[in-house]
């Protein structure tokens, strides 16, 4: 009898753990009591520890493996918060508005081609958190009619050109973890998806948004000045991004450099800054680090389960059978399964999957891309779309789920077709 307990007791554990999981992650999409994200993961995987489902020692050890992902979110965070509190996203859009010359459609052009740069060289997370509101404020400067069609840029080019860098979106990481390849080896096999991915972006988007960007806007735009600190911040920007470049190209973990450069850049501009330190401080997000460290736990625990192998065994076998048949079917299986629970969590438990799989690494590639560029169909695909409908409300803009998805569903499937089919070329 006691065996048989001990047996339905062993039994309900992965079961528990799956529900724990599954409950964590609803919050972090759904935000029930309109509570911070971090709120719900951490909770996850305190509940995982109390109930004694994790031992704490292991949920210590799945904290611990985020380290590098903690190192490069705080130093983008900074890089990205003195950025916008020097004006330097608001000067970037301004300037984008005066060179579009009354024309909505020159506007939306240059508009997203300054989303690709933030989010290429700042991170996913940063076009939309910093870059949405200085092209919200432009939009109003030039009086145009809906500012949406130039606000859907920030959200879904944050996602599109997410891929071209290993620095441009934290999801990045957490997929390839320690085994982060070399810059050298990163650009020839995403080049050309990546390319694909924001031309396929662009058109579809521009074309979907093609009535409202019949109406004239205001030529003349008031650009505001970029001081000495911002002026700095800029080139903190470009010095960091070629330090990560840099240590892409030698193979050395991304956490590290972000952080220091992101530290150097801080001390920096404060020192030719009106605002103190503090202000920054104050303005960054934290709750993204207890958030990411509570979903590592989460995905610890998901592994304990053996869900992980689970995955990994039909995959092997796939792969076994036909490498081009896997590409695909990772690609399009976690672009959707990103927006059932997020592409965090997505892509952790999809890292430990490919891992053990041993996959080819244009499959690595396609679950990579899938991770990315999925989110684009759904407002609960990433973290950084849930930060562009922050920044919305924050202006008094609203975008419903099912908007969102309706647009979603015209520009992520052939942007996802075109650059998983662009793997193939370097594979």
């Amino acid at each position: 009898m006691a065996a048989l307990a001990a047996m339905s007791g062993f039994l309900l554990v992965p079961w528990a753990i799956w529900g724990i999981a599954a409950a964590a992650t609803a919050g972090v999409i759904f935000r029930p009591f309109s509570w911070p994200e971090f709120i719900w993961a951490v909770a996850g995987a305190v509940l995982l520890t109390v109930f004694g489902l994790l031992p704490v020692s292991d949920a210590l050890a799945g904290v611990a493996k985020g380290t590098d992902v903690y190192l490069f979110l705080v130093g983008m965070m900074l890089l990205a918060e003195l950025a916008r509190q020097e004006g330097l996203f608001d000067w970037l859009a301004a300037q984008a508005a005066g060179h579009a010359k009354g024309s909505a459609r020159r506007l939306f052009g240059l508009v997203f081609a300054v989303g690709t740069v933030v989010t290429v060289f700042l991170s996913n997370d940063a076009t939309a958190v910093v870059l949405t509101p200085a092209v919200a404020a432009v939009v109003r400067a030039a009086k145009a009619k809906d500012p949406l069609p130039y606000l859907f840029i920030c959200a879904f080019i944050a996602n599109a050109a997410s891929f071209v860098l290993p620095i441009s979106n934290p999801a990045n990481l957490v997929i390839y973890g320690s085994h982060m390849p070399p810059l050298l080896r990163w650009l020839p096999s995403y080049a050309l998806p990546s390319v694909l991915s924001v031309v396929a972006t662009f058109v579809v988007l521009r074309w979907s948004q093609r009535a409202q960007l019949q109406q004239p806007i205001c030529r003349a735009i008031e650009t505001p000045d970029l001081t000495v600190a911002g002026k700095l911040a800029a080139f903190g920007i470009a010095v960091t991004a070629g330090v990560l470049l840099a240590s892409s190209a030698f193979d050395i973990p991304l956490g590290l450099p972000t952080f220091l450069a992101g530290a150097a850049t801080a001390i920096l501009v404060l020192i030719r800054s009106e605002h103190g330190p503090l202000a920054v401080v104050k303005d960054i997000s934290w709750g993204v680090l207890p958030l990411v460290a509570g979903l590592f736990v989460l995905v610890e625990a998901l592994e304990k389960t053996g869900v992980t192998n689970d995955l990994a065994a039909p995959l092997a076998d796939l792969t076994g059978r036909s490498a081009a048949a896997a590409t695909w079917v990772s690609g399009v299986v976690l672009a959707v399964g990103c927006n059932l629970m997020n592409n965090l969590p997505a892509g952790l438990v999809a890292g430990r999957v490919v891992e053990i799989a041993r996959v080819p690494e244009h499959v690595r590639a396609a679950v990579l891309i899938g991770v990315d560029l999925g989110p684009n169909l759904s407002v609960t695909g990433s973290l950084a779309t849930i930060l562009w409908l922050t920044a919305l409300r924050r202006e008094g803009l609203r975008v419903s789920a099912w908007r969102f998805l309706k647009l979603g569903a015209l520009v992520m499937p052939p942007a996802l077709v075109l650059a998983v089919a662009g793997v193939f070329a370097f594979g």
